[in-house]
C-alpha cells in the first residue's frame, strides 16, 4: 500500500511561481510512475504531467514549457514546479502512483492518489 501526501500548494498572483512536492511511503518508490493531476471548480479532474520510474516525462499540452515534473528517489518524493502561473491553473492538484508505468496521461493506471493541495492563482 503506497500513501502519498501533497504539500506546497496556496494564493499567488498571475505570473508567479509555485514548487509541489508529494512524499510517497509503503512502497518501494523507485518502481513507480508518478503522475500529477488537477481539478478546477466545475471540471473533471486532468491529466498534468508524469515522470515513469525510468525518469521519461510526459507532460500535457497546455502546461508544456510553464511547468516541470522531476523526482528524487531518495527521498521518496515527487515535485511538480509551476512557472508563469495564470488563474487557469488555479485548481486542486493531485498526485498519483503507478507501478512500473509507462507514464500514461488515463488517471485510471494510477492505483494510488493522494488527497491532493489547492492552487489558486489570482489575476
Amino acid at each position: 500500500q503506497v500513501q502519498l501526501v501533497e504539500s506546497g500548494g496556496g494564493l499567488v498572483q498571475a505570473g508567479d511561481s509555485l514548487r509541489l512536492s508529494c512524499r510517497a511511503s509503503g512502497g518501494t518508490f523507485n518502481t513507480y510512475t508518478m503522475g500529477w493531476f488537477r481539478q478546477a471548480p466545475g471540471k473533471e479532474r486532468e491529466f498534468v504531467a508524469s515522470i515513469a520510474y525510468t525518469s521519461t516525462t510526459n507532460y500535457a499540452d497546455s502546461v508544456k514549457g510553464r511547468l516541470t515534473i522531476a523526482r528524487d528517489n531518495a527521498r521518496y518524493t515527487v515535485y511538480l514546479e509551476m512557472f508563469s502561473l495564470k488563474p487557469e491553473d488555479t485548481a486542486f492538484y493531485y498526485c498519483a502512483a503507478d507501478y512500473l508505468g509507462t507514464g500514461s496521461a488515463s488517471e485510471s493506471n494510477y492505483k494510488y492518489w493522494g488527497q491532493g493541495t489547492q492552487v489558486t492563482v489570482s489575476s
